[in-house]
């Protein structure tokens, strides 16, 4: 009777195929060793250099499930080596209880070893050597990663902007002339073009800036990903930890502080519809969000815009939904109302915002001040913090850490400092544009742009909230006293 065998088969590295171990002499020699002993492989199961941890464990439980099912037909287990079977302990054991409890012998064709007491600890001796060298191995390798992060290499493939080539046998990368340009807009758009990622992706469609051939369309998440990304300004990850890198940066390191603040401040909204974000449901306090809907005629399409909670479809909530118009009905009866008919009157109104405004720019001085404060100390907190790295008071690990968040903290400052008094001062001078808008606002409403609108929006109101389908706005100290209709009589009072 021809006895029936299965097989395993590995190689682990490309480097082992090199050096004779590939899959196809190991196939010849496990089929050889069959015949030469009065038998046939009825499976063989193999495992590429290419192939997953999770691969690799998926196709061994396979192997092992598929022995249980042919328990009493098998007469054994083929393999090349111990160490091919099993890397650790906990494969090897899974085995002898597959030869234990199903009689399916391990037969290893370079290491034969008797089925005795001896020979069975012969085979866990190889499988003990293995285990070391596999853990061993995975510790070398965790080192060599490390050292070349900390040498300033990269320890997997380059980022989106670079490619990897190899120099004098060893791998570096080089920057792409076509992706690096990619990467050096998507930043500039965003840091200084007031993008969200939604309307990135559309900037760089309208301006046909592809991702690959493959993946024309930059998606959102991308775009994320290549925005927060240290290595563009010259740095290299491992584990969470930057280290500098000898690779040449892309972006420059003010407009990167500039995206990274940019991205904390801003959560994720629907910014290309007017009324997202700036609106609250009256029932529960969400963010009204807005979705764009279509409808196609014979003739045409339509397009719509609603807006609606974003707990609309929990089963206890209001099922109200306006579209835009609606809602810009109601913005321009708040702008009628804060109408003032007497010229004098708005004269007055627009002298007093002119007096807030020197009010915030003193403000300003004084926050740029104690931003310049905060400034100099973390610059002193970074020197202190080389000193302790050069003194070997702490650690590698430690230093690229607290590094990374003393230049995250003094770009924010930067930022920060560089936009304090302009951006109250341009603020104040909203308010009279606002003003001087809201005065003579419904011939404009509908020509001015989403951003002037959400500013005007944004000015007048302290928040919109949503009841019913009523828009309650809370209006900002003065333009409060306008919507309630102050009269000529008391403002002249006021003035004297």
């Amino acid at each position: 009777m021809t006895r029936k065998f299965i097989a395993w088969a590995r190689v682990s590295s490309v480097r082992q195929q090199e050096e004779g171990w590939s899959l196809e002499y190991q196939e010849e020699k496990l089929r050889e060793y069959a015949t030469r002993n009065g038998g046939q492989i009825i499976k063989m199961y193999v495992v590429t250099e290419t192939a997953s941890k999770q691969a690799e464990r998926t196709t061994f439980r396979e192997m092992l499930t598929y022995a249980r099912s042919q328990s009493g037909k098998l007469d054994g287990l083929l393999v090349m080596k111990i160490d091919r079977a099993a890397r650790n302990m906990r494969d090897f054991v899974a085995l002898e209880t597959l030869e234990e409890e199903h009689g399916i012998r391990l037969i290893s064709v370079t290491q034969p070893t008797e089925n005795t007491p001896s020979g069975k600890m012969m085979r866990r001796t190889f499988a003990t050597f293995a285990t070391f060298f596999t853990e061993q191995l995975s510790v070398d390798v965790k080192t060599a990663m490390k050292r070349r992060a900390e040498a300033g290499l990269f320890v997997t493939l380059a980022p989106y902007g670079y490619t990897n080539v190899r120099l004098d046998k060893r791998r570096v990368v080089e920057v792409n002339p076509r992706e690096s340009a990619n990467v050096q807009r998507i930043f500039q758009l965003y840091a200084y073009h007031n993008h969200s990622l939604d309307s990135l992706v559309t900037a760089l469609e309208a301006e046909g800036i592809t991702y690959t051939d493959r993946q024309p369309k930059f998606v959102r998440s991308k775009l994320y990903e290549l925005l927060t990304d240290r290595s563009y300004i010259g740095e290299v990850d491992h584990k969470g930890v930057w280290h500098p890198g000898t690779h040449q940066p892309i972006v420059d390191r003010v407009t990167f502080d500039r995206v990274q603040v940019l991205l904390r401040r801003k959560s994720y909204h629907s910014h290309d519809m007017l009324y997202s974000a700036l609106v609250t449901c009256g029932h529960c306090g969400r963010p009204v969000c807005g979705e764009a809907k279509q409808k196609k005629t014979f003739i045409t399409t339509h397009h719509y815009t609603y807006y609606r909670c974003s707990r609309y479809n929990a089963a206890d909530h209001p099922r109200v939904r306006l579209r835009e118009q609606d809602l810009d009905h109601q913005v321009l009866a708040m702008f009628d109302r804060i109408r003032i008919e007497d010229d004098e009157v708005r004269d007055w109104f627009v002298e007093m915002l002119r007096a807030r405004t020197r009010q915030v720019q003193d403000d300003g001085r004084e926050r740029r001040q104690r931003l310049m404060g905060d400034l100099t100390r973390v610059r002193n907190q970074k020197d202190q913090l080389l000193n302790l790295r050069l003194c070997d008071e702490i650690d590698a690990a430690t230093y690229s850490a607290k590094q990374q968040e003393l230049r995250d903290r003094e770009g924010m400052l930067q930022l920060e400092l560089e936009s304090a008094g302009r951006e109250q001062t341009e603020n104040a001078e909203l308010a009279i544009k606002a003003f001087e808008l809201s005065q003579n606002l419904r011939p404009k409403w509908f020509t001015a742009d989403r951003d002037a609108k959400r500013g005007i929006l944004e000015i007048l109101c302290l928040n919109l909230t949503l009841d019913g389908k009523s828009l309650v706005p809370t209006m900002r100290e003065p333009f409060d006293r306008m919507g309630e209709g102050f009269l000529l009589t008391n403002s002249a009072q006021d003035r004297t």
